[in-house]
């Protein structure tokens, strides 16, 4: 039994908003309350804590990561710089270093970012001829690579394009390096396969980088080799972070005929969604809407689901008892999906099964019509509001008076949909307070664009968005019965702050830091003094 005293404690429990010390037996909350509560439960055996006036608050939920990618990156060059050459030269520091013949992986790189735009292979080629080079966009949804990469390949200026991808030509049509959408496969299958000891060793490496930032649980929407990794570290007893673990659409039959479907598992590790695209990015201009983007009159982007697609296939998966997850970022795009949940919701109703909780993943442009039709279907919102911090000038230069209506976090909120917050890391920093900083000011750390933020009628409060790590991270995934709250039944997860984050300029969010960080009831992680 733990006893934490002398504490400020940010419960989110409606009839208790806030306390000064709480009670913990085995895994979960027994008790919370004034200190004077908690002395019925000092027994012999009882560790008491002075928490010496910390904040404390719930443990934090990013509801929307890519794991396995996200802890290969933490030993990837990384390419997200100020400009295109520092980019370069990071790259090359790492030849020097690489032996000939092994592949060079980065990731991070944004063409918005540097004003010389995209590279090309030849770039690279300066670099080396001799180490097969590969390097992934910000969004994920566009690659680099250079001559020897498009060698292995065997991609040259005949290779048509590949089905939902495009690779980027010069003047005379032969590819430049630059990989669109699923063109990126194409590569990848020719990427050297590390051992499952490798990632397992890996992911242990990211969770314990991941409690730093006080995040206790995550909604995984990487592969089966992840998923492989995180249940062989499960039964070590190595796993010490929450993990709703989503399908791929090519693995639904296999998952399904092995018994994993949406809620098969326990509280550590949990089947959730099938995960489905409709679309491609914002950063490749890939994402589907409904009109082209500005200066570009030929694209409208890449649209990859109908809503009699969404509909066909949401059919298959709730009647095999598993609920859906899609990315939608364009206008169009979210609106073919709203339009095949609406088919999938008659279906359910109509033959009797369960209201599954659906998700679109990112939702980051909808067109005004549909803001509201997310709340009347009960259709999750899972968005990553870091992405406004990098994303407002592509959506200002490529979506125009259209991005008034982008991340529009406050008109779902008020329309009653759950907002779940996340990172999409490692295409954005897993740190939850640079999320908690982009949704309550809407700017970038430097204040750009503004004062009040970008488009500020969208802004939410500091409460709003714990919610969305909290609470609504815990609805999405079907727990917040027992998850999201510090309150007496629930799951002790839980991070101390230094500072009260209400007290705080919400302009310095992003600074904050966590002391220490709670799981099933045990310290996985203290700040060295």
């Amino acid at each position: 039994m733990i006893i934490l005293k002398n504490a400020r404690i940010y419960t989110q429990d409606p009839d208790q908003p806030f306390a000064e010390a709480l009670t913990i037996d085995n895994n979960r909350f027994i008790a919370c309350g004034s200190n004077q509560d908690m002395l019925k439960y000092e027994t012999p055996g009882a560790i008491i804590e002075d928490a010496q006036g910390a904040f404390i608050i719930p443990g934090l939920t990013d509801a929307h990561i890519h794991l396995e990618e996200y802890a290969a990156f933490l030993a990837k060059v990384d390419c997200e710089t100020p400009t295109r050459q520092e980019c370069l030269d990071r790259v090359a520091q790492k030849v020097k270093v690489t032996p000939k013949g092994q592949w060079i992986l980065g990731h991070g790189w944004n063409q918005h970012s540097w004003q010389e735009g995209f590279g090309n292979a030849k770039m690279l080629d300066i670099i080396s001829t001799e180490h097969p080079i590969y390097l992934t966009a910000k969004s994920l949804h566009a690659g680099w690579c250079n001559s020897l990469a498009l060698q292995i390949m065997g991609i040259d200026a005949h290779t048509p394009d590949p089905p939902g991808g495009k690779f980027g030509r010069d003047e005379q049509g032969n590819p430049d390096g630059i990989l669109f959408e699923y063109a990126m496969n194409v590569l990848e299958q020719h990427l050297p396969q590390k051992s499952q000891q490798e990632t397992i060793n890996e992911i242990n490496t990211a969770q314990k980088q991941l409690w730093q930032y006080g995040i206790t649980g995550i909604h995984d929407f990487d592969g089966k080799t992840c998923y492989q990794a995180l249940q062989k570290l499960h039964q070590d007893n190595k796993l010490s972070l929450r993990v709703l673990k989503s399908i791929r659409k090519e693995d639904l039959i296999d998952w399904v005929q092995a018994g994993l479907v949406t809620d098969f598992g326990d509280d550590m590790l949990r089947i959730g969604s099938v995960k489905l695209f409709a679309d491609g990015a914002l950063g490749p201009r890939t994402a589907a809407m409904f009109s082209p983007y500005q200066n570009e009159p030929e694209n409208s982007g890449m649209l990859f689901l109908s809503s009699q697609q969404v509909f066909e296939i949401g059919m298959l998966a709730v009647q095999a008892g598993v609920s859906l997850a899609i990315h939608a970022i364009g206008d169009r795009a979210n609106h073919e999906v709203l339009n095949g949940y609406a088919l999938l919701r008659e279906f359910e109703k109509k033959n009797n099964l369960p209201l599954r909780r659906h998700r679109m993943e990112h939702v980051q442009i909808l067109h005004p019509d549909d803001i509201t039709r997310l709340h009347e279907m009960k259709i999750i919102a899972s968005v990553q509001p870091i992405h406004i911090s990098s994303d407002f000038l592509a959506a200002n230069l490529w979506w125009g008076e259209r991005a008034a209506f982008a991340y529009p976090f406050r008109s779902l909120l008020d329309s009653g949909t759950a907002l779940a917050f996340g990172s999409d890391a490692p295409v954005e920093s897993p740190n939850p307070f640079w999320g908690l900083h982009a949704a309550i000011n809407r700017t970038r750390w430097d204040g750009e664009p503004s004062p009040d933020g970008w488009h500020p009628e969208q802004k939410l409060t500091l409460a709003e968005s714990l919610h969305g790590f909290t609470i609504s991270a815990a609805y999405a995934a079907g727990v917040e019965d027992h998850l999201g709250r510090i309150m007496p039944g629930y799951l002790a997860d839980l991070v101390v702050l230094p500072q009260n984050p209400f007290e705080v300029d919400a302009k310095s969010l992003h600074d904050m830091q966590p002391s220490a960080t709670m799981v099933n009831g045990k310290w996985v992680w203290k700040r060295k003094e």
